[in-house]
């Protein structure tokens, strides 16, 4: 029973103290005078009535009622309920005199009214929260005093004052306040159920169901929350329901639902809160940064960006939301049906229950189980109860979820623990909900018709505990008459007469006293469980997902190695470790270990050690710190169990090598196992004491096992008050010195995982070079013990002591921390306290001391066998830098090396990396024993290196007997990933050593540091390099250069001119190169006259005639576009001429030294013209189309400046000649001087008429990549702009549109410019030429998408995000996007082109995207560049010599580091590779050529690729070396060469479906879903590394074949077959390709059925005639070639056609061109396919114009032997064979030697039965050969033969 108010008080308005613009109250009255005892008044309440602040108003308000709330010191809550009325007070200022001073202030305007009103309050303080009751009590109060009734006033407070009422229990009680009133007050039945009312359902309306659910999340995460609204009745209630809400959980902090504005700054408080504040004050909220601001009035949540709200998890939000919107908007389901039944809401009140009922629901789901994980750890005299809550998160499979994790560890959730843990109590609704409506709450998900109607029964129980009889509710109040005015208090409220209210009081209190005590019966019993957790889990089914076979696997494991079956343990051992990755395994390898430990301790061996000790660090490494598993828990009794003797009778335990695991560093788990500890022996002490009491009652151990901790907690709870005193006490006694024994317990346990095995380092220091496994796990630093630890750790104090102690402190501190927390809350008493803190320090000092024993014991055991180091081929001229260091190669990202695609995982490998000049390689074996005997390589460039990172221990995962420090991940752009872990062996300075290294060599200081210059000089000599470099530095060459230019210019002068600053690309370079920019050659007008060699002196003619040579001369020779001949003798009818302007680099230090530009320009405007472009990069001719004669010009972009003057007209009116109008005129006469070059403009006759020109030249389609009928015309119109600029064609195949023309005619020069550059020219309409704007990528995109490419080809790690796939990283990076739009603006050129335009692109630079576009249309429209000479010349020409800046874009040097890799040259190469796969057949170059090319362009190995262009080529002299000197032949400088040799002796570059069509046009589909991906980015060989340094590949594999030729003969038959792995073996090698595959089955075939075998040279010829024929008579339109593009239908060319795959690196065929360089090397068990292949001689490579039998005399001594001899007109050579079926020659005759042919003499020892004249002799300048026909006639021919041979010679 309580008191219905404890206090009633009257506030009024404050006369005296009415000072500035704030009054004050003050209360007037108060009953009763004294405080009661149980319950003091509460301070403050004169705030809270006006919570805006007291003011006098000049017009009376209506009054006005809400209730605040009060906490006191005991969190208490008090309800204060204030009724306020207005009364009228005299002004006080007109009172004091109209003469005082005060009222100067207002000034004379402001008129005072006479009348004000002051506010009165009255006020109920109750503990009890009747809001409706406490309402109609004051204003009966506020009837009497205004209506006059006669109840006297003291009467009525008397009777308020003590009226008693129940708290709870459902009954109604009648009260009267003796006014003739009577009210039913109507208790809750269970007053643990909050009472809301309608204000849950009003907080829905008010602020929408998210913004609710917001806030509820908001409030149990411990945010703080404020309520803003302009009624206070309405901010309690919003209050009031957001705590009904919460309910099973109660709000534990500052919680304020109605704030005064005076208290304003508790706002800024730092703990959380649930505050109500009114809209007035709304301004004053706004700089509030981390409080959540909900608008009642508004609708509106307003969440500061720094918070961050946990939601509930998925799929409970979801269905919470679903279900409060059912309740809340019930016609939303029928709203769509076509006759919709007539729903209807429930009314507020209901709708109030139901939405408490989801919430019960939602927490019921929330928290199911928790009972399970509830540690009892005291049941006398008071039950103390701890929450395990990592094992509840690990068996809710929601370790990871936010929301969960604050919830439990926030305030409510210790409340909810300490409130409904013991288990001996009343239970509620929550209880019965969360214990026996698990399984149904669980079949009723998804299910929402269900789900309602639990919920309805829910909400049904709420309502009736509010409302059990609903019937009653009968209220007679007197209130003053509604409908008349209500009547204005005359006279001011009476002060009431103390005495008589205190009698009342009095009176009551002493009735109170003689009354009977009221018994609550209180119905206490066990509160119910509800269901194990385990079964929840299932639902997820994060268990299942350990097949059974799994388990078997780790049970087999843990028996082979207690059976000592130690290889089939160590078999088994990856599989283990696999699996130990799941749950239910380790689960299971714990229960496996526990069977095998007897009276606590299990001895082993070293081996079976060893491996259990493997096995506990792969269980423990998967281990979260929280251990929600409960792994840790249930290894932790093991690791003191396991042990093995070492010498000297000293044990180590397992716990001294698994002590590297955050778990053990983490308080809360060890509290939570030392809980659980306590919780089993308090359990077995009642258990022991109810089998004392009671042995027959039991009838076994079954039942007792089933009786858990909390149950017989619950029955000593029950029995505790029939026990007697010494009873009771002895109980209490028993379990605090339970407690404290597993205290002493737990801290030896914790010193045993704390203290590394060798004490004397410190923990941070590692100590190395231990081999043993043991000693060296424990020098890790645990990450941290504890927060405290961190200040302890002392790396620098060099005393050892000092040092050891150091450790011992730091665990001696964190075991303290420990136990003082546990021993507090578990009630240990003081002195026992006392003596574990003294104990501790012994037992941390005497277990250092055994583990110093054990530590120099284990010392003496052998180290592990490693396997032994495999050192790498290395190439001539390579040398190491740096020897072979130990490390692991560990998986990446790539599934395929790991095993998850299929296959024994090759990686992690064991091995070593080596650092040479040119390469970073890993050597070694996996780890997996299933191959352990393969060899595992990964190498690349360290030119190619693009990003280096340190990777800390944790990032490195390696298996487990191995322990590494910190690891490496290096990156290529040769898209080759290495992450490697250093072994313990290598010293952590090693490493950075290795990295100091690797940086030295991947950024020389100069070019010249690079491989290819130092190739075969020592690495020593590199280091020397950099340093003289640094003295004779680029300044002084330069400064050389121009003088000689100076010199060498013959009648020439120099003049100055303005000195223009460089642009930003060229800021950095030498200041020297400045100067040189200043000076500027203009040469006399009459230069058009001078022949060559009279302005060349003869110091330079010969580099002149070197720059003839270079490539560019030959093709433009080719092409028709002058000869440098002709520029000496000109005619002067040719368009084009070879300029030497640039000879000595001086008009543009990018370009090369010739340059082809228009015939009527002379060399003195071109240097003019060249300021106008970027880099002065002119605009010159580098292709002309032999059909149509259009021209491709290249050239820079314009300067800014040069703009606007190159679009204006020439004869608009300017200001005076100004320079930049005179260049810009020059620049005009320029394009006009190309375009009068070409024949379709001088055969028109006007400029209009292009009708003749259009009807000859273009109606030729050229060649789409698919199946496509050639009808089509394939005309470009001028609408070119749009295509690029993002508007897509409408035609599907990325072709162009149809031709219909924009403008009446086409344009003669399209210049392909950047859209940028090119904004404000205006076009003009008379203007031959039109500019196509596009928008180009920069570099800075280019860079970017690489860097995205390769993480999407090569993943440093594993992504399990849906969102990080291979392809949609793939889409992320833009790759394809880019080489779409590249091959778009080229096929557009090609088809302007070829329609009879020429085309200038002028873009960036003109040295990256310009390239790429120039090459790839020649490479389209020209098939010689489809040739392999043709693709060199491309490349020298387009590339090398207009000065692609391949050392800046491939940051070759220290210079360009900054500038970081762009891969210009590589995404052309991807261009040309995806026209190669549209175009099989149009290239004479393989996949592989292009793969060889990408790989070594950054490698640095050959010189060709680097430097920017040919002006530092010749500075540094490299350009022209290679025609003088051949010091080592076995190193080729450029790549050209190299390439030429290995053709010469392997087909790897020759694509054998080549089968070009004359003069054929390519223009390749552009669109993305047209394009692949390119393998070189995803394919690897682990077997050998890449495979582009050919002789590595060649070397390595002679080797093994004949090993294994030998072995396989000793064994069983050999077997054809052989095992491909993707990503170990280069597929093309294995597998046989095509032809040897054919050839090999016909002579199969031809043997069995034992016919001859027929020659093949034969069939080979015949489908060649047949061929030649058959596309003689092919008309070329009719033809339409149907190319299967598919990978493994053969391509059909025509009717027949030879198809091979391509054949990869050491493919065993050998097209050789003669017989004697056939090196091939078979695989074993396979004939030599060079058999096959040489009857399959092309007739190109052997032409036999006779053959047959002869006999040759042997030397001296040797007998005449008959051999086939072949007589070969067109290599001039006679050669003899073994037999006719020979495919191998035994030798040559070379016949430009032999100097005569006569008849010879029988010799001895000659073939009998042969006639005299069938001898001949054949006399050649070195010896005589004696050779014999079968008979005369015979060698008759043969002299003959030979005689015609050598006289056609």
């Amino acid at each position: 029973m309580a008191r219905l108010a404890d206090y009633f008080v009257v506030i009024g308005y404050d006369l005296d103290k009415r000072g500035g613009s704030e009054g004050q109250g003050r209360i007037h009255q108060r009953f009763p005078e004294k405080d009661w005892e149980d319950n003091p008044f509460p301070q403050g309440i004169e705030l809270f009535c006006q919570p805006n602040g007291w003011q006098l108003v000049p017009e009376r308000k209506p009054p006005s009622f809400f209730v605040a709330v009060l906490t006191d010191i005991n969190s208490e809550r008090h309800y204060c309920a204030c009724f306020t009325f207005w009364e009228s007070v005299e002004n006080p200022q007109l009172q004091k005199g109209e003469s005082s001073e005060a009222d100067e202030d207002d000034g004379p305007d402001v008129l005072q009214p006479a009348q004000l009103y002051a506010p009165r309050s009255l006020v109920l303080v109750s503990r009890l929260d009747h809001t409706e009751v406490f309402r109609n009590c004051l204003s009966l109060i506020y009837t009497v005093h205004v209506d006059g009734l006669n109840v006297p006033m003291e009467t009525v407070i008397g009777n308020l004052l003590t009226c008693i009422i129940p708290i709870a229990g459902g009954s109604q009680r009648t009260i009267t306040l003796g006014a003739g009133d009577r009210q039913v007050i109507q208790t809750p039945i269970n007053d643990s159920l909050p009472v809301s009312g309608c204000s849950v359902a009003l907080l829905f309306r008010q602020l929408g169901i998210l913004n609710v659910l917001c806030l509820f999340c908001a409030a149990l995460t411990e945010h703080k929350i404020l309520f803003l609204s302009s009624s206070y009745q309405r901010l309690t209630d919003a209050c009031r329901a957001l705590l009904a809400i919460m309910f099973p959980l109660k709000y534990s902090f500052t919680y304020v639902p109605i704030l005064p504005g005076k208290l304003l700054e508790v706002l800024s408080t730092p703990t959380p809160f649930i505050i109500g504040v009114n809209s007035l004050f709304h301004s004053e909220t706004q700089e509030l940064l981390d409080v959540i601001v909900a608008d009642l009035d508004g609708g509106t949540v307003t969440i500061p960006e720094c918070v961050h709200i946990s939601l509930l998890p998925e799929p409970l939000l979801h269905h919470t939301q679903t279900a409060i919107s059912m309740v809340l908007d019930p016609e939303l389901e029928v709203a769509d049906h076509a006759f919709p039944p007539s729903v209807q809401a429930s009314t507020l009140k209901v709708q109030d229950k139901e939405i408490r009922a989801i919430f019960l629901w939602l927490f019921a789901q929330l928290f199911q189980g928790y009972r399970w994980c509830l540690h009892i750890i005291r049941i006398h005299p008071e039950p103390v109860i701890r929450f395990y809550k990592a094992a509840f998160l690990g068996q809710r499979a929601l370790a990871e979820d936010d929301f969960l994790m604050k919830v439990l560890d926030g305030m409510a959730f210790a409340g909810f623990v300490s409130e409904r843990g013991p288990p001996y109590r009343a239970t509620d609704l929550f209880d019965d909900l969360v214990a026996n409506q698990a399984k149904r709450i669980r079949q009723e998900t998804g299910n929402s018709q269900k789900v309602m109607k639990h919920v309805k029964e829910l909400a049904e129980q709420l309502f009736k505990n509010e409302n059990p009889y609903p019937a009653v509710a009968m209220h007679r109040v007197q209130r003053t008459a509604e409908n008349a005015q209500p009547r204005v208090p005359q006279t001011s409220f009476p002060p009431l007469d103390e005495v008589s209210v205190q009698l009342f009081i009095d009176h009551a209190a002493a009735k109170l006293k003689t009354a009977p005590p009221v018994v609550k019966s209180e119905l206490k019993g066990l509160v119910p469980a509800g269901p194990p957790l385990a079964d929840v889990v299932d639902r997820n089914g994060n268990v299942l997902a350990n097949s059974a076979r799994r388990l078997e696997v780790v049970r087999n494991c843990i028996m082979y190695i207690f059976d000592n079956k130690m290889l089939e343990a160590k078999k088994l051992m990856p599989a283990v470790i696999r699996a130990l990755k799941g749950r239910a395994a380790r689960v299971c390898l714990t229960q496996e270990l526990n069977q095998h430990v007897l009276q606590n301790r299990a001895v082993l061996d070293d081996q079976q050690f060893d491996y259990i000790v493997r096995m506990m660090n792969c269980t423990l490494q998967d281990c979260s710190h929280m251990d929600e598993h409960g792994i840790a828990a249930a290894l932790l009794p093991l690791v003191t169990a396991f042990c093995r003797k070492l010498g000297g009778g000293i044990t180590q335990f397992a716990y001294s090598c698994v002590q590297e695991h955050t778990v053990w560093t983490n308080m809360q788990f060890w509290e939570a196992m030392f809980y659980s500890d306590v919780q089993k022996h308090i359990r077995s002490l009642y258990l022991e004491n109810e089998d004392d009491g009671d042995a027959s009652a039991n009838d076994g151990e079954g039942d007792q096992q089933q009786v858990s901790a909390l149950e017989l907690a619950s029955e000593q709870s029950r029995l505790w008050p029939t026990l007697s005193k010494e009873q009771q006490q002895e109980r209490v006694q028993k379990e605090e010195s339970t407690v404290f024994s597993q205290a002493i317990h737990y801290a030896n346990r914790m010193s045993y995982l704390l203290l590394p095995l060798d004490t004397s380092k410190n923990r941070l220091l590692r100590s190395t070079g231990l081999g043993d496994v043991e000693s060296v796990s424990n020098s890790y630093v645990t990450n941290s013990i504890a927060g405290s630890m961190a200040e302890s750790y002392d790396t620098e104090s060099g005393f050892e002591d000092a040092e050891s102690s150091d450790v011992a402190n730091s665990v001696v501190r964190f075991i303290n921390r420990f136990v003082d927390k546990v021993c507090n809350e578990s009630g240990v008493t003081n002195e026992h306290l006392k003596a574990l803190h003294t104990m501790i320090p012994d037992i941390v000092q005497m277990h250092i001391e055994t583990l110093d024993a054990v530590h120099r014991e284990s010392k003496r055991l052998p180290p592990i066998q490693k396997p032994k180091l495999l050192r790498p081929t290395l190439l001539p001229g390579e040398e190491f830098v740096m020897e072979g260091m130990r490390v692991h190669l560990i998986a990446d990202g790539r599934e395929e090396a790991t095993g998850a695609l299929g296959g024994p995982p090759l990686l992690p490998a064991e091995g070593a990396v080596f650092l040479t000049t040119y390469r970073i390689i890993f050597k070694g074996t996996p780890t997996d024993p299933l191959v352990g005997e393969q060899v595992v390589s990964r190498s690349f460039p360290i030119a190619s290196l693009t990003k280096e990172k340190r990777l800390s221990g944790s990032q490195v995962s390696v298996p487990l007997d191995q322990f590494v420090q910190e690891g490496l991940q290096l990156r290529s752009c040769t898209f080759q990933l290495m992450k490697i872990a250093f072994d313990e062996e290598v010293a952590s300075d090693l490493a950075e050593v290795f990295r100091k290294h690797v940086h030295k060599l991947r950024y020389p200081q100069h070019v010249q540091g690079t491989f290819a210059f130092t190739v075969g000089q020592s690495a020593k000599l590199v280091v020397e390099h950099k340093t003289k470099d640094k003295n004779q530095s680029l300044k002084t060459l330069s400064k050389n250069l121009v003088k000689t230019a100076k010199r060498t210019i013959g009648r020439q002068y120099v003049t100055r001119k303005k000195y223009s600053p460089p642009t930003w690309e060229n800021r950095s370079s030498l200041q020297s190169e400045m100067d040189e920019d200043e000076i500027s050659v203009s040469e006399e007008p009459d230069q058009s006259s001078l022949t060559l060699s009279s302005t060349i002196r003869s110091s330079d003619r010969q580099t002149m005639s070197n720059v003839v040579e270079r490539a560019c001369c030959r093709d433009y020779q080719r092409l028709g576009l002058g000869t440098l001949s002709n520029s000496l003798t000109r005619s002067k009818n040719e368009p084009f001429r070879i300029s030497t302007v640039n000879r000595m680099y001086t008009v543009c230090r990018s370009y090369p030294g010739l340059l082809i530009v228009p015939q009527s320009i002379p060399d003195s405007t071109i240097q003019r013209i060249s300021r106008c472009y970027r880099q002065n990069r002119i605009p010159v001719v580098c292709w002309r189309n032999s059909r149509t004669k259009a021209v491709l010009l290249r050239s820079a972009g314009l300067h800014a400046k040069g703009v606007v003057g190159f679009f204006k007209s020439p004869n608009a009116p300017t200001a005076g000649p100004s320079q930049a109008d005179s260049t810009s005129l020059e620049q005009e006469k320029y394009l006009q001087a190309i375009i009068s070059s070409m024949p379709s403009y001088s055969d028109a006759s006007g400029r209009n008429t292009l009708s003749g020109f259009t009807s000859s030249h273009m109606s030729t389609s050229g060649k789409w990549g698919s199946i496509r009928g050639s009808g089509r015309l394939s005309m470009y119109n001028a609408d070119v702009g749009n295509r690029l600029a993002g508007k897509e064609s409408p035609q599907a195949n990325g072709g162009p549109a149809e031709p219909y023309f924009l403008r009446q005619q086409r344009a003669y020069l399209y210049i392909i410019g950047d859209k940028s550059q090119l904004k404000g020219g205006k076009q003009d309409s008379f203007q031959q030429w039109e500019v196509v704007p596009i928008e180009v990528f920069d570099i800075r995109q280019v860079k970017n998408s690489f860097k995205k490419l390769m993480k999407a080809c090569v993943p440093s790690s594993t992504k399990n995000d849906p969102n990080m796939t291979f392809h949609r990283c793939l889409e992320e990076s833009e790759w394809m996007n880019l080489l779409h739009r590249l091959l778009q603006v080229s096929v557009l050129v090609v088809e302007l082109l070829d329609n009879g335009s020429s085309v200038m692109v002028s873009l960036e630079d003109g040295w990256d995207v310009t390239t790429q576009v120039v090459s790839l249309v020649q490479l389209l429209s020209d098939p010689y560049y489809r040739t392999i000479d043709g693709f060199r010349l491309l490349v020298e020409k387009e590339w090398l010599s207009f000065g692609h800046r391949f050392s800046h874009r491939g940051a070759q040097t220290l210079a360009s580091q900054s500038s970081g890799f762009t891969p210009i040259f590589l995404q052309f190469l991807d261009c040309v590779h995806q026209i190669h796969l549209q175009f099989p057949m149009e290239f004479e170059f393989s996949q592989y050529y292009l793969k060889f090319l990408a790989y070594h362009y950054v490698s640095n190995r050959f010189r060709t690729f680097l430097l920017d262009s040919d002006y530092e080529r010749i500075e540094l002299g490299v350009l022209y070396e290679e025609k003088g000197e051949r010091r080592n032949p076995q190193v080729c400088k450029s790549v050209w060469d190299y390439i030429d040799r290995l053709n010469k002796k392997t087909p790897i570059f020759y694509n054998y479906m080549f089968s070009p069509e004359e003069e054929e046009v390519l223009k390749p589909y552009s669109f993305i879903s047209n394009l692949k991906v390119w393998d070189f980015y995803t394919e690897e060989t682990l077997s050998e590394g890449p495979s582009f340094d050919w002789e590595l590949v060649r070397g390595r594999q002679e080797k093994p074949s004949e090993e294994a030729g030998e072995r396989l003969e000793t064994t069983t038959p050999k077997s054809q077959r052989r095992i491909v792995w993707p990503c170990y073996d280069s597929l093309s090698k294995v597998v046989p390709d095509a032809i040897t595959k054919l050839l090999q089955d016909v002579q199969n075939l031809e043997s069995e059925l034992g016919q001859p075998t027929e020659k093949w040279k034969d069939t080979w010829d015949k489908i060649k005639t047949a061929q030649r024929v058959e596309s003689r008579l092919e008309s070329r339109h009719s033809f339409s070639s149907s190319l299967l593009m598919s990978s493994n239908l053969s391509h059909q060319r025509r009717s027949q056609g030879v198809y091979l795959q391509e054949s990869g690196v050491g493919s065993s065929i050998n097209l050789a061109l003669d017989c004697e360089s056939a090196t091939s090397t078979p695989a074993a068990g396979r004939p030599s396919t060079s058999t096959l292949y040489s009857q399959f001689q092309s007739t190109e490579s052997e032409n036999r114009s006779f053959e047959g039998i002869l006999y040759k005399r042997g030397a001296l001594l040797k007998p005449w032997k008959p051999r086939w001899f072949v007589l070969d007109k067109t290599k001039h050579q006679l050669r003899y064979y073994e037999s006719r079926q020979d495919k191998v020659c035994k030798g040559v005759i070379e016949l430009a030697e032999v100097e005569s042919v006569i008849m010879g003499t029988p010799a001895m020892g000659a073939p009998k039965n042969i006639d005299d004249k069938a001898f001949f002799d054949l006399k050649t300048t070195k010896r005589v050969y004696n050779f014999c026909a079968q008979d005369s006639m015979n060698a008759q021919l043969w002299m003959d033969s030979i005689q015609s041979c050598l006289s056609d010679a």
